[in-house]
Order: C-alpha cells, then structure tokens, then sequence
C-alpha cells in the first residue's frame, strides 16, 4: 500500500476538514492534497531520484513528504543541527536529488554534482501554482517511501530505508481509519528527520486529526502551543518530559485539553513519570517503544498499565512501570542468546522482531533475516506477564573481566539517590578488567561525594556494579531526539575523574 493513499482516503472522506496548522487557518485536508499533487508536479520538472528536505517543522514538510510519495521517489529529511561539513556531507550522499531547503539554510551548504536546491519558498509557491495544481502526474510503482539517517552517535550516519509497505502497515495496524473526533490536535516537537515525527503525520492524516507542529522546542513553548491550540494528544522524549513540567507547575498549569500523552526515544527515569502521572491525572500515558527500522512503535504501555503500576503494591506489577509494554499485535517479539536460541520470562537477551512494518534495510546493507526476523541491538528481557523491559544497546554494555554488566541497572539505583539529578554509566577502558565501571554524576544542588554514591551503589547491587571511577557535570550530553551521547561521553571522560572511596 502507498503512503499517498492514506491522504486519499482522508481527502475524499473530509476534504474539509483542519489536517495542518492553528485552528484560526490551518490546512484542510483537500488543500493538503491539492498541494502535494502541486509540489509534485513542479519536482517531477526539477529531476533526481531522490527528495531531500532541509528545514525545521511546518507545513512544507507534510507536503513534501506526501509529493515525493506521489513521484515514487525517497524523502531524506536532513539534520540541520549536524555542522556544516557534516551536513554537506550528507546530502552528497542523496544525490541525484532536489532538495528543499529552509531559505535561511541555503548559506550553509556548498556545491554539490547531482544536488539541485531549490528555495523552501520556491517550493511553496509552486504548490499554490494552478498550472502545477492540475497536471497530471504519470503513475509510478511505489517503492522506498522514506530515507532517515541514524543519528550517528557511534559513527558515520546509516541511511535507513523504509518502504511503502513497512509505514503503512504500521499505520493501519495501529490507527483506525478517522477514528479522531474533528476537535483533536496533535503537538508534533519532534525534529522532521525522527520517525517519530514521520509516523505522527501519517498516523494523524490516516486517523483524521489535525497536526500542530513546533518548529523547535523548548518547554516554554511546548506549553504555549498546547494551551493556545487546544492539544489533545503529544509526543515527546523523556530529556523534554521533566522541563515541560516545570512550567507547568510554575505557571500552574493544568492543560485540561489534553487526553495522551506519548513518550519514547530513551529510557525514562522512574521519579519523572511519577511526576508526571500527579501533575497531569486527568491524562493517559503512554511509552512507546520502537527504532527507525521497525517504522516507529513495536510496544506500548498504555495508560492502564500505567495507572495499575502506580497504584500496585505488588513490586512485580510496579516495576512494570519501567518497563515499555506489551509488543504490538501485529508483528513478533523474541529475547534470544547470543547464539540466536529463544530465552524465556526474566531472562536478558537480545530483542528480535518481525512483521511488515520492519525494514531492517540500508542503503548499503539488508541486515532483516531470511526469515524476516530483525535484530535489533537493544538488550532487554520479558516478564511473565509479556512485558518488555529495554536494558539499553548491547553495544554498551560493560564487560568487566568477562561479566555482562547493565548501565541501565546501575543507572536506575543511582537515580533513586535522592541527591542525583542525572546520571550515565558506562565503561572505560581497564587493562586489568578490560572495562572498568564509570559514572557520570548531575547533582541537585551540589554533588554527592563520591563515597556516599559507592556505597549507595554497593548496599544494592553486587560489589562488581558498583561504579570505580566517578565524574560530576552540569549537565550530560544529549542530541536533540533524547538519547546519549554516549561516545563522546566516554571521550570526556578519559580525562580526570575521581575514583570512588575502596
């Protein structure tokens, strides 16, 4: 199925209705389509095999993803935090292709053999253009929808494909078809190169709700927007959850408008979600679980699992709370060894998953099996209830003279420290151990001595967990979808640091 049908289906059934922008004079989905078809026909001038869109969040970026649906070619939605070089290296690698490009951005890049860029305005204005509005577009066989760049905290960027029929088999498995009511909005502040922000635009067309996008965020106008256009439903990271409730409480706010609130993209800590769940009651929560590879989401808590966890005394339905639900209905989940053999209940091993919504598929590299099943690097386990629990990427986990040792267990204990705002372990090199232990400490007012954290550590986990060399920050680096910059972590921290107390 293509993509471009989700729109069609939306479009004939309420072309009047709002799919894009502020309530006062947002898109409505005819004019949506109408300037895609626009969009496209001007692009199929311009040549390329590939679209690729250079901006920040808005109305061009539905529109241009929905036009290079319609000409059967890839969209690349590019980073534009990524450095100059950075960034101009990545485009090369679209070529041949027509990029659209924010008009302030343009500056940023360099000459590029088999790049045309063309102004976001430009671009804009065609789509509007009668003459383009009504041509006919010859049909092509659909193929690669989308192209998203991993975000390279561990090396060059991979460039991800997703097709036609991974995005719209997780769309339909997950969406009923204009199961919104005309009155909800969704607040899209993921940047426009996470799929997330892909999933939320077709996921929102596909069920009929408008779509409000930030063009870049922070707490305050995360807030803002939300209050003023009446948002029903969001998504955000967890790095975003602990600010936007800040304001919240500052200002005494509430933002009785809102029905669900979905979070993802990295681990959540235990006392933010609390939080939330007391300052936002009135709200469903829910912690999506997925990869660019498998199309966005493969797990979900959902909010009753949620309310139940709080509300339990039972530690084994509490600890649920940490965990990201249960797998989708639609695809398979398996925890295997890492010699491919199927674990059972409560024991870690490797997430697999199957089913159509998964690529598992670079530009340079097939890694999905024969059979289908995709291997995803993330370390987890599964309770006997079928709750998954996501250790983290397999790729830093600690071996410390040649046993496996979780950062996220370590993590969570210290996190419970009542004087630990933030915190990342992982491991540095030993030439006794081959790894060592390491913390990276974010205190709440004033740091913690290293000897109280040790021990701390020591009076919960085996001795060997507990951290042998301790660095105290500001502040831990993040990229803007929320996850750690683990790498260059580690490069800092092959600097001073402080041991802990023996």
């Amino acid at each position: 199925m293509h993509t471009t049908l989700l729109l069609d289906m939306a479009a004939d059934a309420i072309p009047d209705r709002l799919a894009l922008g502020p309530r006062a004079d947002g898109l409505t989905f005819h004019e949506l389509r109408a300037r895609a078809r626009g969009g496209a026909a001007w692009l199929a001038e311009r040549g390329g095999d590939t679209v690729a869109f250079l901006g920040l969040n808005g109305p061009v970026l539905p529109v241009a993803l929905f036009a290079s649906g319609l000409l059967a070619k890839p969209f690349a939605p590019l980073n534009y935090r990524l450095p100059d070089a950075d960034l101009n290296r990545l485009l090369a690698r679209t070529a041949p292709s027509v990029a659209i490009v924010d008009d302030d951005m343009i500056p940023r890049l360099k000459a590029c053999a088999g790049v045309t860029v063309v102004a976001m305005t430009a671009f804009e204005a065609a789509c509007l253009d009668p003459a383009h509005r009504e041509t006919e577009l010859a049909y092509a066989e659909p193929d690669i929808a989308v192209l998203l760049f991993t975000s390279g905290t561990t090396g060059e960027p991979k460039a991800a494909i997703l097709r036609h029929g991974n995005l719209t088999s997780y769309v339909i498995s997950t969406v009923e078809f204009l199961g919104s009511d005309e009155d909800e909005a969704a607040l899209v502040s993921v940047p426009p190169y996470h799929i997330a922000g892909i999933s939320a635009l077709l996921t929102g067309v596909y069920g009929g709700r408008r779509i409000v996008h930030l063009e870049a965020f922070t707490p305050e106008t995360w807030v803002e927007a939300a209050a003023a256009e009446a948002i029903t439903h969001a998504m955000v990271v967890p790095t975003m959850l602990g600010t936007v409730l800040d304001i919240l409480e500052a200002r005494g706010l509430t933002l009785p408008a809102l029905k669900v609130l979905s979070y993802g993209g990295g681990r959540m800590p235990g006392p933010v979600i609390e939080r939330a769940l007391r300052v936002l009651p009135h709200v469903d929560f829910v912690n999506a679980y997925g990869l660019t590879e498998t199309s966005s989401t493969v797990a979900v808590l959902g909010p009753e699992d949620h309310r139940a966890a709080i509300a339990s005394t039972d530690a084994a339905v509490r600890r649920r709370l940490g965990s990201v639900g249960r797998p989708l209905p639609a695809l398979e989940l398996e925890i295997r060894d890492p010699d491919g053999r199927l674990l059972g209940p409560n024991q870690s091993g490797e997430i697999y998953v199957r089913g159509e919504q998964v690529s598992g598929e670079y530009t340079h590299k097939k890694v999905v099996q024969d059979d289908g099943w995709f291997a995803t690097n993330d370390g987890g386990w599964m309770d006997e209830a079928g709750y998954l629990f996501v250790e983290g990427r397999l790729d830093d986990v600690i071996v410390r003279g040649g046993e496996n040792i979780s950062p996220g267990e370590i993590e969570d204990v210290l996190r419970a420290h009542p004087g630990v705002a933030d915190v990342a372990v992982l491991g540095l090199p030993d030439d006794h151990w081959g790894e060592q232990v390491a913390a990276a400490i974010v205190g709440k007012d004033g740091a913690p001595a290293a000897e109280e954290l040790a021990a701390w550590v020591r009076a919960r986990l085996r001795s060997t967990k507990t951290p042998e060399v301790w660095a105290f920050r500001d502040a831990l680096p993040y990229n803007d979808t929320g996850k750690l910059l683990r790498r260059q972590l580690k490069a800092e921290m092959a600097g001073p640091t402080k041991p802990a107390a023996g």
